[in-house]
């Protein structure tokens, strides 16, 4: 479901404040508490917050949205993502790619392409580019998660070890105001961490709503990769950590963006 602006500020105070009334929000946005409660209600279905009597909070930091919900938010922000960074892939190359709605909207941006070869844990992503008869796809070995389609686990890591490839495209759950990339399971971030230290250039798909959101795992720090793609800007802080850290920034629907990386402040 597309949120409006008042969710969106919504979402923004619970992030920086931890928890937020309901009248406090009516007088705000000049509202009724009903209003209030509706946009509430809304965002927890989509576990961006947590109801509470009262008012709401942050999200929990040990589970994930559904998957089935996770497919359908920000779909087409995820799909813009995906066709940007799929410019930027040529033909030929060797691909990591992780587990991930947004990674599984590169996937089927990516079905055009020509003699790629792919290594993934997502199951969902194997059956896509395995519809090219062009492209070899080569499936991680380990536990897989019936929920998404993940492949986890210590074989996974060792086999992804096996391969030095030249772009790793990796999704993420959460990434802090400091700059961690965060995700709920660990036995998935080992797995994202040997994609990063085994691709000669890794790039990060995320949409907005996972800047300010948590998560208990620590994959990385958002300095650590060679490339964000997302669809608007990030917030300042993360601006000046990519800048620093000389970490290209593509925003898709900035038509100056998408084949040349966003100017963002150091």
């Amino acid at each position: 479901m597309p949120r409006n602006e008042r969710q969106e500020r919504i979402l923004d105070l619970v992030r920086r404040h931890g928890f937020v009334t309901i009248d406090d929000l009516a007088a705000q946005f000049d509202v009724t508490p009903q209003t209030i409660r509706r946009d509430i209600n809304q965002l927890s279905k989509q576990n961006l917050l947590r109801r509470y009597h009262g008012g709401a909070g942050m999200a929990s930091t040990v589970e994930n949205v559904a998957y089935q919900t996770r497919q359908i938010l920000c779909q087409e922000e995820k799909r813009q993502i995906a066709r940007m960074l799929a410019r930027h892939i040529p033909d030929g190359a060797s691909l990591f790619i992780n587990i991930g709605t947004t990674t599984e909207e590169v996937a089927r941006a990516l079905t055009g392409h020509e003699n790629l070869k792919i290594i993934t844990n997502n199951l969902n992503v194997a059956a896509t580019m395995s519809a090219n008869t062009g492209f070899e796809v080569t499936i991680a070995g380990g536990v897989v998660r019936s929920r998404d389609g993940g492949i986890i686990g210590e074989a996974a890591v060792d086999f992804v070890r096996q391969f030095k490839v030249d772009y790793g495209i990796i999704g993420i759950s959460g990434i802090d105001g400091d700059g961690s990339l965060l995700d709920f399971d660990y036995r998935e971030v080992r797995v994202a961490r040997a994609i990063i230290d085994n691709a000669r250039r890794v790039c990060l798909v995320v949409d907005h709503t996972k800047f300010g959101r948590s998560a208990m795992a620590r994959l990385a720090n958002i300095g650590d990769v060679d490339a964000v793609y997302t669809d608007r800007p990030p917030p300042e802080a993360i601006q000046k950590i990519l800048a620093a850290n000389k970490v290209d920034l593509y925003v898709a629907g900035a038509a100056a963006a998408e084949d040349a990386p966003a100017a963002i402040s150091a």
